[in-house]
């Protein structure tokens, strides 16, 4: 099993967006970086857990939990001239583009802001926390997806 972390700007798609969707369950299409595809393409396999994580909101931070449920598959949203992903170098013989399917886990009780997460020594070798990193679609460790995972449900005082 391997562990992700994957951003979405809560007002195109959120942890609710996908917790609402049927079964839990959406696809996640648009992706169009080569590094993140190559992630999702090679790497990606079902049963990994995701940290869904909201981008481009005030604060950013992690949502929650998701589970990859669906291995990479052609990304149809290439193929549509109406899409905001079209990419006309992408056809069905033989696709560019990428997607897996996620199911919705858990949201946390209230996000675990980028701030908190600069604050944990733990998490000093995380990607998302080097400077310029912005793939949409990162590795974690285990070590690191857990201790965003404690974060994230930790009700108590000792969130602050």
């Amino acid at each position: 099993m391997r562990y992700w972390l994957m951003k979405s700007e809560p007002g195109e798609f959120s942890i609710e967006d996908l917790r609402d969707a049927e079964n839990g369950t959406a696809c996640w299409d648009g992706v169009r970086n080569y590094q993140a595809r190559n992630f999702m393409r090679d790497d990606m396999k079902s049963g990994d857990r995701v940290l869904f994580y909201h981008s481009n909101a005030a604060p950013p931070g992690v949502a929650g939990t998701a589970a990859v449920v669906r291995e990479a598959y052609p990304d149809n949203s290439a193929w549509d001239a109406e899409s905001p992903y079209f990419d006309r170098r992408s056809t069905p013989e033989n696709p560019v583009w990428v997607m897996v399917d996620l199911r919705f886990e858990s949201r946390f009780p209230r996000l675990v802001p980028l701030a908190r997460l600069r604050s944990r020594p733990e998490l000093k070798n995380m990607l998302l926390l080097r400077r310029g990193m912005r793939l949409s679609i990162q590795p974690l460790t285990e070590e690191e997806f857990h201790a965003v995972l404690a974060l994230g449900t930790d009700t108590g005082e000792s969130f602050r």
